[in-house]
């Protein structure tokens, strides 16, 4: 009996050390790019890998967003890229430069909806929401709300959460060619505009749930429920919230098997890597 008791403890302390985030000196840590809304992640893994402090972490390093961080990849500068799907080109760029990478799903997020809280409309329907971003929706009034022409803010092209809307949310449908000055770079840009709505309250935009929920949520703004669901961790986890996405961890294929980006990648699709994710609030993918 103490042999098999001997053996079960000696098989858990390897299950251990095998799922343990790889220990990097500072100095040798990689260049972790990626999205904005994965920066927390990006922090709190060299945290765990290295030791430093939140502060330290935050001031190593910075992500270029979703598609900029694919060339970075690509083209060299950096290591490991923390991030959501980005724009066909950046595929593309990959291939045509000849270098081959590997991906892998370590969470999932989902498109959100937010307009101003003096808005009256909690809830829209799928199908409203394409009818909106395609222009054939253009007063709350259509769907339950005050007699105010919709003003439908969307990102900029190749943004991760751009992306995101079209292939998640609006799919086959062409949205509207939105003017310059409702198309913001930034996610907290257009936050930042619904939320200045105050007295008119007509203001639509899209971001993505982490971002919102952990990130830059304001006052004046509230997120819409999509068929009735809430956007919430649980939802998007079950599968109740109608939209969601995986976001990747990626790194160049011919990284060696030894490099401080690839036990990194390796690590984030252990149990203990997929714990960190939670750790940092997102919704952990499945092992």
């Amino acid at each position: 009996m103490k042999k098999i008791i001997a053996l079960l403890l000696m098989l858990m302390c390897l299950n251990l050390a095998l799922a343990e985030c790889p220990k990097i000196a500072v100095e040798d840590y990689p260049t972790v790019d990626g999205s904005t809304a994965t920066l927390p992640l990006s922090y709190l893994l060299m945290e765990t890998a290295t030791g430093v402090d939140e502060a330290t972490a935050k001031l190593a390093i910075s992500h270029n967003k979703t598609t900029e961080s694919f060339y970075a990849l690509v083209n060299g500068e950096a290591d490991l890229l923390l991030v959501y799907e980005p724009s066909s080109d950046a595929w593309e760029f990959a291939e045509d430069q000849g270098v081959a990478l590997e991906k892998q799903a370590i969470g999932w997020d989902a498109p959100v909806f937010l307009i101003n809280d003096q808005n009256p409309v909690e809830s829209l329907t799928q199908q409203q929401i394409v009818d909106i971003y395609a222009g054939r929706i253009t007063n709350w009034s259509e769907v339950g709300g005050a007699d105010l022409p919709i003003v439908a803010y969307q990102r900029v092209e190749n943004s991760g959460s751009q992306v995101m809307m079209r292939a998640q949310v609006m799919k086959d449908t062409p949205m509207t060619d939105a003017p310059k000055a409702l198309r913001t770079s930034e996610m907290g840009e257009l936050v930042d505009a619904i939320a200045s709505y105050r007295n008119t309250a007509d203001a639509i935009g899209y971001s993505v749930y982490y971002y919102i929920d952990n990130m830059y949520m304001r006052q004046g703004i509230k997120l819409l429920a999509v068929d009735g669901v809430v956007p919430t961790n649980e939802a998007i986890a079950s599968g109740a919230y109608p939209y969601r996405q995986p976001f990747y961890a990626v790194i160049r294929a011919d990284a060696p098997a030894d490099s401080p980006a690839r036990q990194l990648y390796d690590f984030l699709a252990t149990p203990e890597g997929r714990k960190l994710v939670a750790d940092a609030g997102y919704v952990a993918a499945e092992d």
